[in-house]
């Protein structure tokens, strides 16, 4: 195998590890501990947490909620934390692309299952995508918080942000990546002020 091709496996390694101390010395982290406040807030009132994404950011829509939902580490058994994906199942959303088109998918899902006090999370590498700010747009309609996962500028979605943690770099996969951990940091966040308020109890 040619050496420049081996070699981009190393660099891929090294250019996740430079976004990443660009976050921590930037302090772009900041932004997830006043994120985390308002999400464990609203999770004590009785209300949810909401993520959606398109491709890869689906993915990880579905792997947050799925921690939220269960646990993050067997080092800490607790009750679920309300989470859900606003990337249905195949049936709804091919329901609503045929039927609405692609920019409502998010927007259709959430107008059904919103109440007032949820809390939405929108991840978009880009910024940009029409789906996203569709559903930004209807959060800030309906006065629930959101907190956008983004890349590079940050992109049209940052307008309609409550908050977001931009991860600078222009790499759709050093975003993804830094977008991932950064969900896991919120959710070790909010799982330690909910145990800490007492409304999680570990098992």
């Amino acid at each position: 195998m040619p050496k420049d091709i081996a070699a981009k496996i190393k660099r891929s390694f090294e250019d996740s590890v430079s976004v990443k101390i660009k976050i921590v010395d930037q302090e772009i982290y900041n932004v997830l501990i006043e994120a985390g406040d308002v999400i464990a807030e609203s999770i004590i009132k009785g209300r949810k947490l909401m993520i959606c994404g398109n491709g890869g950011s689906a993915a990880d829509a579905q792997h947050l909620v799925a921690e939220f939902l269960i646990r993050l580490t067997s080092d800490v058994n607790r009750q679920g934390i309300p989470a859900i994906s606003l990337a249905q199942d195949s049936s709804t959303l091919t329901a609503c692309l045929n039927d609405y088109g692609p920019d409502v998918i998010f927007k259709r899902v959430m107008s059904s299952l919103a109440q007032e006090g949820d809390i939405l999370l929108a991840i978009s590498t880009s910024g940009n995508s029409k789906n996203i700010i569709e559903v930004l747009k209807y959060a800030n309609s309906r006065g629930i918080y959101s907190l956008g996962f983004l890349g590079g500028d940050g992109g049209k979605a940052l307008e309609y942000c409550n908050s977001a943690f931009i991860v600078p770099s222009t790499s759709t996969a050093r975003i993804q990546e830094s977008h991932i951990t950064a969900g896991h940091a919120l959710l070790q966040y909010v799982e330690d002020k909910l145990i800490e308020e007492g409304y999680l109890k570990q098992e």
